[in-house]
C-alpha cells in the first residue's frame, strides 16, 4: 500500500472525540523536550567526563578545533563571555540562542590563508591515501583456529584493560596525575568494561559480519543509530545527522567542528583485527568507518591504529611495527607531521618523559580530545615500552590526555603479538571474561564472544 493510501485511510477511519483536560497533554503527561534540550546544551558548555570526572567544555573545544583547522574564530570567541554568563546565571534562553549562533559563526569562519594547516595535503578518500603510499603485501597467514582465537581474544583483553585503566584518569595532564596518584602501574579502583569508545567498534563488527567485503559506511552508520545509546562530539553530530537521513560522508561534515578529534582514531584497532597481516585492507576499512564522523586527519588517525593492529599479526617487535606504521601514513599530511615529529623526538631521548614533555608543549594548542596529542602519546608509549605491556600501560597512563582511547588501542596489539602470556592476569582477572556495554545486543556478554564475532567478521571479509 502506498503512503498516501495509508494516511487517507487513517483520516477516514479516525473517530472524533473531545478531550476534557487538553492542557495536561501539553504539560504533565509528556516528557519535556525543552528541558532535555536545555540540559543537553548546558552539558556541551560544561560537563564532567563519566569515569574520571575531568572537566569537559566541548563548545570551547569546537572553537579550538575550528582554529586548528586554519579558520579565524574571533567572532566565535566573542561569544564566550556571553555564553559563560548565561551558563552561570541559568539563563536558559540565552544558552539556547547563543549556542545556535556559535555553530553558525563556526560554520562561516573565514580561512586564515597563511595558517600552517593549509600547508599540508587534504585527504578526502582512501584513493587519496593510496596515491601516496605503497602498502606491503605479506604471505597468507597460517594460524590454527586455536592460535587465531587466542590472539584475538588476548587482543580484546588488552583493549578492554587499557580502556578500563584510561577511563579512570582521562582528561588530565601528566603533572596533575602524578601529583594525585604518583606513578600509575595498574587500576586505581575496581575496573569496568563500560566505555563509549568500544560501542563504535561493535557497530563495525556487526556490519562487517553481515555485509562482508561489500561493507559500506552507511551499513555501519545504520548500526550506530539502531544500537548505540551514547555519543559525544563528532560522533554525536554524525549520529544526529544520520537520524535525519544525512548519511556518510555528509554526516561527518555538516556542522561538525570536532571531525578531526580522536573519535575515529579510537576505533581503528578493530579494522586491523579483522584484516590480520593486510595493512592495505585495514586502512581501507578505517576509511569506510572513519568517514561516518570524521574527515582528513581524523580518518588518518583511524588508519594509523588500524595499520598498527594489522601489522601486529605479522611482526613481533613493537618498535618495528610502530616505525612501519608511520611510514604507511601519507607523508604530505599534517597527521604524518605529528607522528613523525614524535618519533624523531623519541630518538633523541633515552626515556619517555623528556620526549613526552616536548610533545606536550608542541601540541599544547590542541584539545585533550584532539587526535594529535593522543597520537603523540601513543608513539611515545610504544617507542619506550617496547614489548612490555605493563610498561606501555604505565607510560600511556602518565601521558594523560584521552587515556582510555589511547591505552585501549595500543593495548590491543600486545595481546595479538604475545597472546595470553603477554598480559599479566592482574589485568584480566577483575572482568572474569565478562563484558557489559551500552550497545543494544551486547549489553551483557563475554570477551570470548567478542573474539568469536571478530573472527566471524574476519571470515566474512574473505568470502
Amino acid at each position: 500500500m502506498k503512503a498516501w493510501e495509508i494516511t487517507a485511510n487513517l483520516l477516514k477511519s479516525a473517530k472524533p472525540r473531545l478531550q476534557n483536560e487538553e492542557g495536561r497533554n501539553w504539560t504533565e503527561e509528556k516528557v519535556s523536550i525543552g528541558k532535555l534540550d536545555i540540559e543537553e546544551q548546558r552539558r556541551h558548555w560544561f560537563s564532567l567526563v563519566p569515569g574520571s570526572m575531568a572537566p569537559d567544555c566541548t563548545l570551547l573545544g569546537a572553537i579550538q578545533a575550528t582554529e586548528n583547522k586554519g579558520r579565524d574564530v574571533s567572532k566565535a570567541e566573542a561569544l564566550i563571555p556571553i555564553l559563560q554568563k548565561a551558563y552561570d546565571e541559568n539563563d536558559d534562553i540565552s544558552i539556547l540562542k547563543y549556542t545556535a549562533k556559535l555553530y553558525k559563526v563556526l560554520k562561516d569562519a573565514p580561512v586564515i590563508e597563511d595558517h600552517p594547516y593549509w600547508k599540508y595535503n587534504f585527504y578526502d578518500t582512501f584513493e587519496d591515501h593510496l596515491a601516496e603510499v605503497e602498502f606491503p603485501v605479506y604471505p597468507p597467514l597460517n594460524f590454527s583456529k586455536e592460535d587465531i582465537f587466542e590472539r584475538i581474544h588476548a587482543g580484546w583483553i588488552g583493549q578492554i584493560a587499557g580502556g578500563a585503566l584510561g577511563t579512570m584518569i582521562e582528561g588530565y595532564c601528566t603533572d596533575k596525575l602524578r601529583e594525585t596518584f604518583g606513578e600509575i602501574y595498574g587500576y586505581l579502583r575496581e575496573p569496568s568494561t563500560y566505555n563509549d569508545d568500544v560501542l563504535f567498534e561493535l557497530a563495525f563488527l556487526n556490519a562487517v559480519r553481515d555485509k562482508g567485503s561489500n561493507i559500506t559506511s552507511e551499513d555501519i552508520g545504520l548500526e550506530w543509530v539502531s544500537r548505540i545509546e551514547y555519543t559525544w562530539t563528532a560522533e554525536e553530530v554524525a549520529f544526529k545527522n544520520m537520524k535525519r537521513g544525512i548519511f556518510p560522508p555528509e554526516s561527518a561534515k555538516l556542522s561538525n567542528p570536532w571531525n578531526e578529534w580522536i573519535g575515529a582514531q579510537m576505533r581503528g584497532a578493530i579494522c586491523g583485527m579483522v584484516a590480520p597481516g593486510n595493512p592495505k585492507l585495514a586502512a581501507e576499512l578505517a576509511w569506510i568507518d572513519g568517514s561516518i564522523s570524521h574527515i582528513n586527519n581524523g580518518i588518518l588517525g583511524e588508519t594509523f591504529n588500524a595499520i598498527l593492529t594489522s601489522l601486529s599479526f605479522v611482526e613481533k617487535d613493537v618498535k618495528k611495527i610502530l616505525k612501519n606504521t608511520i611510514e604507511l601514513i601519507p607523508a604530505k599530511s599534517e597527521y604524518y607531521s605529528v607522528i613523525k615529529f614524535t618519533w624523531d623526538t623519541c630518538e633523541r631521548y633515552s626515556s619517555w618523559e623528556p620526549a613526552w614533555r616536548e610533545c606536550e608543549e608542541k601540541f599544547r594548542h590542541y584539545n585533550w580530545i584532539h587526535a594529535y596529542p593522543n597520537a603523540a602519546a601513543e608513539v611515545v608509549a610504544l617507542y619506550f615500552s617496547g614489548n612490555n605491556f605493563d610498561e606501555c600501560m604505565h607510560i600511556i597512563a602518565m601521558c594523560g590526555q584521552d587515556v582510555d582511547c589511547n591505552a585501549s588501542q595500543i593495548g590491543t596489539i600486545y595481546g595479538i603479538i604475545q597472546g595470553y602470556a603477554g598480559i599479566d592476569k592482574k589485568w584480566s582477572k577483575p572482568f572474569d571474561d565478562k563484558f557489559d556495554s551500552l550497545f543494544r545486543g551486547y549489553e551483557h556478554t563475554t570477551l570470548s564472544n567478542l573474539a568469536k564475532v571478530t573472527i566471524e567478521a574476519m571470515n566474512a571479509l574473505n568470502q
